[in-house]
């Protein structure tokens, strides 16, 4: 602005400004306000800091439990099946391992309409039985390799497969019998 703009300016607001003394007393009440809030200011300021620190607190007592679980588990023992024991172990479930996989692919090809329940069931005992090898497991950890428990589990394979092939033997029954209707019925 220039100085004639600004000589119009304040002779434009001339009889708008405010010119009156203020009560007696205004400044200190002033400076008593202003020091109230300023106390306001550094209680408000000193929650912050607090609020700031409740969280990362928090935080880092989180990260230390995580970090001693983490620690704690994993020097916890795994859990150990017949391969763990012994290199003769390891072979010996390899050995029914293998078996078993091959005694679920006969029975997967003598699968059909007729088969269907016998094969079903079959599966829902040998799952039950693998569930029960799992807690086999557990228990062969928490035992220290106790020998009743590696036999217990030896002997989960033997009755797996001994269901797989009961099962087969089932299924060739039927596949017998049907045979012998059929001749029969050809036959009158």
């Amino acid at each position: 602005m220039n100085t004639d703009n600004l000589n119009k300016l304040f002779d434009d607001l001339k009889d708008e400004f405010d010119i009156e003394e203020p009560n007696s007393g205004h400044t200190k009440r002033f400076l008593t306000k202003l020091n109230s809030q300023a106390d306001t200011m550094s209680s408000v300021t000193a929650t912050k800091k607090s609020w700031f620190w409740k969280p990362l607190a928090g935080i880092a007592a989180t990260l230390v439990l995580i970090m001693t679980l983490v620690i704690a588990n994993g020097s916890q023992n795994k859990v150990r099946d017949l391969a763990n024991v012994s290199p003769e172990m390891k072979e010996t479930q390899r050995f029914f391992a293998s078996t078993i996989s091959e005694e679920l692919k006969k029975l997967e090809n003598q699968s059909n309409p007729e088969t269907k329940m016998i094969i079903n069931d079959a599966l829902i005992q040998i799952k039950k039985l693998e569930m029960d090898y799992e807690n086999l497991k557990i228990d062969l950890t928490k035992s220290g390799d106790d020998n009743r428990v590696i036999f217990a589990m030896i002997k989960n394979f033997q009755n797996r497969i001994d269901i797989l092939q009961n099962t087969l033997k089932h299924i060739e029954n039927i596949k017998q019998l049907n045979n012998f209707n059929n001749e029969s019925n050809s036959n009158i």
